[in-house]
């Protein structure tokens, strides 16, 4: 490959979903996904935000994972919609800064399903001393230590990897563009810096995930000793969604590693 170090005025291309021969039909199928995925979390703030009754640090909790994920999809698709429109596979550098910016700064998602299943434990093991707990100024600063996680991980995956030279072609085999498809173009010794981000991921994960297991170890511990089946129920409707959630997140990454 050759190398090239004016990454300012660089273009990759993006083969992706381009290499499949139906799709129109995936393409089709993908966009109803975006609308159906923008249109309920949309519509899941809204109600929150009007429904005084939902006016709950879980769901002041909810609402901010909701906009992570209409973050999310919105930093994919529509990329993929003008190249799908456009005929053209290509993204440009900055275009790319972009999606690398949303990617990793909405990696704080997962400390918000930690702060919910913390939430989720105050309200089941401490119910007493919940309202003061579970404060309007720690729900605001549980949201803020989330988004502060993800922009500190932006701050340092941009030192490294947006300053790197790219080889020639700058061919990703991919439909968006994200650190681990964009390490395979760099002329450079990639080698110590991924083990590095594989080792942080694990350690950030572990940790989160261990927070989460305890909260609901503690929780189970808890509704054991309450004889009372309205209990279990509303222990159980409670945290059913969470732990949906929870499995989503972090079920692809166990299934990786």
């Amino acid at each position: 490959m050759i190398p090239e170090n004016q990454t300012s005025s660089t273009v990759f291309i993006l083969l992706g979903l381009f290499s499949s021969s139906n799709i129109s039909q995936v393409f089709s199928f993908l966009f109803i996904i975006f609308i159906l995925t923008v249109t309920e979390n949309v519509l899941l703030i809204l109600l929150i935000c009007r429904d005084t009754s939902l006016h709950s640090p879980m769901y002041f909790l909810l609402s901010h994972l909701s906009f992570m994920d209409i973050l999310h999809v919105s930093n994919i698709f529509p990329q993929m919609i003008i190249n799908f429109l456009s005929g053209t596979r290509t993204i440009s550098f900055a275009g790319c800064r972009f999606q690398i910016f949303l990617y990793v700064i909405l990696l704080g998602g997962e400390c918000l399903l930690a702060a919910m299943s913390y939430d989720h434990y105050m309200a089941i093991c401490h119910p007493l001393h919940y309202a003061m707990l579970m404060s309007d100024s720690v729900n605001m600063l549980l949201v803020m230590r989330s988004w502060m996680m993800g922009t500190l991980n932006f701050i340092v995956h941009t030192a490294y990897v947006l300053h790197f030279p790219f080889c020639e072609p700058r061919v990703l085999n991919h439909y968006f563009y994200e650190v681990p498809a964009l390490l395979k173009l760099s002329c450079a010794d990639m080698s110590h810096y991924e083990q590095g981000v594989d080792v942080s991921t694990l350690i950030f994960m572990l940790i989160l995930f261990s927070m989460i297991s305890v909260s609901y170890i503690k929780i189970l511990h808890t509704v054991l000793q309450t004889k009372s089946s309205q209990a279990w129920k509303k222990s159980f409707s409670t945290c059913s969604f969470h732990m949906v959630v929870v499995i989503m997140y972090y079920g692809p990454f166990i299934l990786h590693t």
